[in-house]
């Protein structure tokens, strides 16, 4: 037995630290102090670092749970710094940061560091007010100014701005009053930060089959258990009106909720509707959140205090203390997948995270993924359908400009079809959008004269020009440079030129066909925040906006009641490279894009510029048949096992330099795991060969669905040393291939 400096009884505590060690550390702690969950400061090193009290047993599978470590003697173990005045982390986020990293193959102090950063842990400081002071008058000069401070001091703490702001006097008068003792400081009563939300506040008029859809989810969430719910529905069908009555029944039952979404520019038009729904707005959580409100939210996230939470995937590790639902919306958007840091998909970790707090979960989609379907398909999901657009809202007509049969003029990018449909549309005073998933001026550079492409000297990418900046941009590193006057190559002058169209040279030549059209261009380069995106929306909202031009941004949810025209200036773009799911994606984004046309009562129509009119997913598109396309999509992945029905695991070497990522890669290639129902393929060059200056080879392991590719990752990779140029990545479910 050990005793503490204060004599107790102490006993062995695993701390998890946000730092990349393989599992908890041991320390000592007085018996019955500090429990699993608790915040503590220990040890390490010379220096102090904040952890969380673990569990010493896991409910991790045993298929891919680590190999626990080696114990060490309690004589060799320091003791716990102290505990911090924080709220616990919830028991089904300590197994769910458990689950996850085993997942991943990740060190599970990285996946804590997600849940605890150090700002979230830094105690929120009481605000101070005044109130009056024991001490007596006498003897004290009461000037004007005290004594107008006097006769409005009371036994409700006021504030030095609020004081002085009602009795005109300066903060000094107020430290000579405190200084005397008349008066003394007080803690504020400070309103909560998030109002709660009011279920009943403004109910919707659903239709009937919306109000189906609404109380078999609201039945869901009310029996207080685990399962999963797609939510299919077409564009403009009504689907977030009907899970806002999910969200009500949570509240109802005094519980928490969590919407995630794929992107934090949807956020604008989601809480507004929220707002008009539930008389408040709810809390927000992304990394666009200043220091201040993020540390403010998550404190009062963990007590409990903000109810209904919407943010991005990085939600899903907050300290819910009484999470009671969550929702995926645009559940097939690859964007919810994290290839960056701890690699992980937000929509699955979302399932599980749903799991292990036995709550229920809704995928939320019009273009729901081959992996959600296939759930479906085979009874591990519910499904609930909305057939219909809301209220008098009808399907847009989408037709295909065949752009073998009708090109546009030399030079330019957009069909004389899709000008006229545009022109037709501002004389019936309606709005339209033109669409293209490329940022800049052009994809690409190169000299006329001597054939020199512009190239990052980073990664294997060519440079973007944005012409309006006079910059070249790499968008995988950010490495930009000026526009040069001649070819770095050859000298020659003015020979630089532009190949292929983005959004700013599409905008260029809308500028030519519609000189009198008040144009907006919705990019990423040209909402940098979310307050941009909010006005740009209600410039459109409000009709101050006849053209809207953008990328993938403007596919995302927008209702805007008189766009009733969308026009896809290059439906081919994303159908090339060979990736897996390169004409599912495709399908998704077209789809949606052309979902934001006729929301409302005006009809809608949809014109896809395109050189593949016999492709399936442009076929798809025209007869509006996702099912069909999905059923094709699904036919053809079987046979091999490619996901849903078979599992991958890529590895991502990368070095310094070509030779040495070509060995190690060699390396791990000539002891890749030879089992039944596996197959390793590569080693070879990654599509982005070099990234960030870092040279890069893939392998990729496939296997049949029912073999866990953890233990053979593991077992691949154990004795691998690695130099300090040199680095394995792991990613479990890959959707990208670059």
């Amino acid at each position: 037995m050990k005793l503490t400096a204060d004599g107790e009884r102490a006993v062995r505590v695993s701390v998890l630290l946000p730092l990349p060690f393989p599992t908890p550390l041991d320390y000592l702690a007085p018996e019955g102090r500090v429990s699993p969950g608790d915040l503590v400061s220990v040890p390490l090193g010379r220096r102090q670092e904040t952890g969380c009290v673990w569990d010493t047993q896991s409910d991790v599978p045993a298929d891919f749970a680590p190999a626990p470590a080696r114990e060490v003697a309690l004589a060799r173990l320091k003791p716990i710094l102290g505990q911090l005045d924080l709220p616990p982390i919830p028991a089904d986020l300590r197994r769910f940061i458990d689950w996850l990293a085993a997942y991943t193959l990740t060190p599970p102090g990285l996946v804590l560091a997600m849940a605890i950063r150090a700002r979230h842990t830094q105690p929120t400081r009481v605000q101070l007010g005044w109130i009056r002071g024991e001490a007596d008058l006498a003897g004290l000069r009461l000037t004007e100014a005290r004594q107008r401070v006097l006769d409005a001091i009371g036994d409700v703490p006021l504030s030095t701005a609020a004081l002085t702001e009602k009795t005109g006097v300066s903060p000094a008068v107020l430290r000579g009053l405190a200084s005397a003792g008349v008066l003394k400081e007080a803690p504020l009563v400070v309103a909560p930060l998030f109002a709660p939300p009011d279920a009943g506040f403004h109910p919707p008029h659903l239709s009937e089959e919306q109000r189906e859809a609404a109380d078999h989810l609201s039945e869901g969430v009310k029996a207080h258990r685990f399962g999963v719910t797609l939510l299919e529905g077409v564009t403009g069908s009504g689907k977030t009106e009907v899970y806002f009555e999910a969200v009500a029944a949570c509240l109802a039952a005094g519980r928490q909720c969590l919407v995630l979404l794929p992107e934090i520019a949807l956020s604008t038009q989601w809480t507004d509707r929220f707002a008009r729904r539930f008389g408040v707005q709810p809390a927000l959580w992304h990394s666009e959140l200043g220091g201040k409100k993020r540390r403010e939210t998550w404190h009062a996230i963990a007590q409990g205090q903000a109810a209904v939470v919407v943010g991005a995937r990085s939600a899903l590790f907050l300290p819910f203390p009484d999470l009671g639902l969550i929702i995926v919306d645009e559940e097939h958007e690859s964007a919810f997948k994290q290839e960056e840091g701890v690699t992980y998909h937000g929509r699955d970790m979302a399932i599980v995270r749903a799991r292990l707090s036995d709550v229920p979960a809704i995928l939320v989609s019009a273009t729901p993924s081959l992996e959600t379907l296939t759930n479906v398909e085979n009874g591990r999901y519910q499904h609930v359908t909305l057939h219909s657009r809301h209220g008098n809202a009808t399907l847009p007509d989408v037709r295909l400009v065949d752009m073998r049969r009708a090109p546009p003029e030399r030079g330019q990018f957009l069909s004389p079809e899709l000008v006229a449909a545009i022109s037709a549309t501002f004389e019936r005073q309606e709005q339209a959008m033109l669409f293209l998933n490329r940022r800049g001026y052009a994809p690409l550079t190169l000299c006329r004269s001597c054939g020199h492409r512009m190239e990052c000297p980073n990664c294997s990418a060519w440079l973007v020009e944005h012409r309006a900046r006079q910059m070249l941009t790499c968008h995988h590193c950010g490495h930009h440079e000026a526009l040069p006057e001649t070819c770095p190559s050859c000298d020659a002058e003015a020979s630089l030129v532009a190949i292929g169209p983005g959004i700013e040279r599409v905008h260029e030549e809308a500028r030519l066909h519609f000189p009198d059209a008040r144009i907006l261009v919705m990019a990423s380069d040209t909402l940098g925040s979310p307050s941009a995106t909010a006005e740009a929306v209600r410039r459109i909202s409000d009709r101050e906006i006849d053209l809207v031009i953008g990328t993938q941004i403007v596919a995302k949810g927008w209702h805007f009641p008189d766009l009733t025209l969308v026009g896809v200036v290059d439906a081919d773009l994303g159908l090339g490279g060979g990736d897996l799911r390169a004409a599912e994606r495709t399908v998704q984004l077209l789809h949606q894009v052309s979902g934001r046309a006729g929301r409302a009562d005006k009809p809608g129509a949809v014109l896809l510029q395109s050189y593949l009119g016999d492709h399936p997913v442009m076929k798809a598109l025209v007869s509006n048949d996702y099912q069909a396309f999905m059923e094709q999509e699904s036919a053809q992945r079987k046979p091999g096992f490619w996901p849903p029905y078979g599992r991958l695991a890529a590895l991502i070497v990368s070095a310094d330099s070509a030779e040495a990522a070509d060995r190690l890669a060699a390396k791990l290639g000539a002891r890749a795991p030879e089992l039944p129902g596996t197959q390793v393929l590569g080693p070879a060059p990654a599509p982005l060969a070099i990234l960030r200056g870092r040279h890069r080879r893939r392998l990729l392991l496939r296997t049949r669905r029912n073999v866990a590719v953890q233990p053979i990752l593991r077992q691949w990779l154990e004795g691998v040393k690695l130099s300090s140029h040199e680095r394995i990545d792991i990613d479990i479910d890959p959707i990208s291939f670059l």
